[in-house]
């Protein structure tokens, strides 16, 4: 299996996810232009697509589905919450969808494909975790809480894409108005440093070599911060081997395969 994070933050995300001859997009929160450049600066074919999945409803993570499916013919797989949400935020689209019911598995290709839902302020927002018949990536961002079902998912898995959004002092320090503060911090609302730190810690299988955090806040986190609070964790609970890498907003990660 192969994975190369193209954008991860607030303004905007998408990862490229391959397996078994088979090439999605995960989220497509960038304009089409701008997603088109960036898979051809990590050395990748828009061509080769086979889909685009969706795990929610917010503008930075659909942005560019409209342009981008459209050109290269790639069907959308949503549930109805997030293809009824996106559709009502625009009304004027045209969007080939592909819906799964939350909770369900499916093929794309040769990638088996999980659903499963996560807690977050979206129409019926979820997690993906992909097989290939070898190895497993479980990709869960935007989530408020982590949840028994969450850290079941992680448990499976080889790699991981955890988000990390924010650290919780700089949060309530910064100027941002109270309702969104306790929003970000809620339980439908996104992790911190500490939140993914426990999750991590307490959640991560023996099998589990990378771990990469994503999502971080440009305002009330650091890739310092986030890192050093992770890998903290990680050497406590006698696991130094995982690597941890930090994911970009601006910066295309690098091609894992694994």
């Amino acid at each position: 299996m192969e994975v190369c994070v193209l954008a991860s933050g607030s303004r905007g995300n998408s990862i490229y996810v391959s397996g078994g001859g088979t090439s999605l997009l995960v989220d497509a929160g960038l304009s089409a232009r701008e997603l088109t450049a960036r898979l051809r600066t990590a050395g990748i074919a828009p061509g080769s697509l086979r889909g685009i999945l969706l795990t929610h409803d917010h503008e930075d993570h659909y942005r560019g589905i409209e342009i981008l499916g459209r050109k290269h013919a790639l069907p959308l797989f949503a549930n109805e919450g997030t293809a009824s949400g996106i559709e009502a935020r625009c009304p004027k689209g045209v969007f080939q969808w592909q819906i799964f019911e939350t909770a369900s598995t499916f093929e794309v290709g040769d990638l088996r494909v999980e659903a499963f839902t996560v807690s977050h302020d979206a129409a019926d927002p979820v997690g993906f975790v992909f097989d290939d018949g070898t190895s497993r990536l479980c990709v869960v961002t935007d989530l408020g809480q982590a949840t028994p079902l969450v850290r079941a998912k992680l448990a499976r898995c080889h790699v991981a894409i955890v988000e990390s959004n924010h650290d919780y002092d700089m949060l309530m320090q910064s100027d941002r108005p109270w309702s969104l503060k306790t929003r970000i911090a809620g339980r439908s609302g996104h992790l911190s440093n500490d939140d993914a730190a426990a999750l991590m810690s307490a959640a991560i299988p023996r099998q589990m070599h990378t771990l990469w955090l994503a999502h971080l806040s440009g305002e009330c986190n650091t890739p310092a911060l986030a890192f050093n609070t992770m890998r903290q964790a990680l050497v406590k609970a006698g696991r130094a081997d995982v690597h941890v890498d930090v994911l970009s907003q601006t910066q295309v990660s690098r091609r894992l395969v694994f």
